[in-house]
């Protein structure tokens, strides 16, 4: 009785496993196919179809990119559709992965962002990753426009002078940063007031902030998506989190624009950031 239970419990629980795995494989088979109709659904939408880049050479690694990134990613979340391009633009203009970024740009027109909109999120990340790379971004999203007949230059979106640069800035970065940014300026040696104070209220803040073309929320979240697929940046990402929260955007809109940004920069930094989202917004369930 004692060896005949005992196989009889052996067989019994190779059988459950065995049902198991097969259950498992159908749900497997399903999700995938969900998956892939979520995938080409969405990639219809954002890229108007064609022949997915790497599908012939390399089909395994493209279904695992598509499946991610349109049939899971694109589908959740609370960002619009525009808001999704736009951070993903700048996040490739961070990293400085242009070879797709054309087809990004694209996407972003196809999303129903504007022309405007595109250009203003890139020189939003020229104060947090330099001129060169928003310059290589922008000759794709110059080489993109005109092959869509939009004509350049666009309308100026500038709303400070010379005379204001200073001062306007400095009001919006207050408004974000509140008392803050006065006890900054009160430690800051002498001789660094240049870069401290002086170049990153005017030129920051002022050039750039105090633009048309983007809501506050929005610069905040291409801000964001820049500086965290820059790396490196630690305290500057928890600043803009507290940024962030202080214009409106909430800490699910932050953790939904890391989903989005995943598949571009990768785990390490995208722990990274959400490490430090959660350091700023952990005593703010509701953000």
């Amino acid at each position: 009785m004692t060896v005949f239970g005992t196989v009889g419990v052996i067989l019994l629980a190779g059988m459950t496993m065995l049902f198991s795995s097969e259950a498992w494989g159908a749900e497997g088979e399903e999700s995938s196919g969900i998956r892939a109709s979520a995938a080409a659904r969405n990639m219809q939408k954002f890229l108007g179809g064609g022949e997915s880049s790497l599908g012939d050479t390399d089909p395994d690694f493209a279904a695992m990119r598509d499946k991610l990134i349109y049939g899971e990613i694109m589908d959740r979340g609370t960002l619009s559709d525009a808001q999704k391009t736009l951070v993903t633009l700048a996040a490739l203009t961070a990293a400085q992965t242009l070879d797709d970024f054309k087809t990004h740009v694209n996407a972003a027109l196809r999303a129903g962002a504007t022309p405007v909109q595109i250009k203003e999120a890139m020189y939003q990340c020229a104060p947090y990753v330099g001129f060169p790379r928003v310059e290589a971004s922008l000759r794709l999203v110059n080489e993109t426009f005109a092959e869509r007949g939009i004509a350049l230059p666009l309308e100026s979106q500038s709303t400070v002078t010379e005379e204001t640069r200073y001062a306007d800035g400095l009001a919006v970065q207050k408004s974000i940063f509140g008392d803050a940014i006065d006890q900054m300026h009160r430690a800051t040696p002498a001789e660094q007031k240049a870069i401290v104070q002086n170049y990153l209220s005017a030129f920051c803040f002022g050039d750039v902030y105090t633009r048309k073309g983007l809501d506050l929320k929005t610069r905040e979240l291409v801000t964001f998506a820049a500086i965290s697929a820059f790396g490196g940046c630690d305290s500057q990402v928890r600043s803009h989190v507290q940024g962030n929260l202080a214009v409106g955007n909430t800490k699910e809109n932050l953790i939904d624009a890391l989903a989005q940004l995943l598949p571009f920069m990768g785990f390490p930094r995208t722990l990274n950031t959400l490490a430090c989202v959660n350091a700023v917004a952990y005593a703010k369930p509701n953000n």
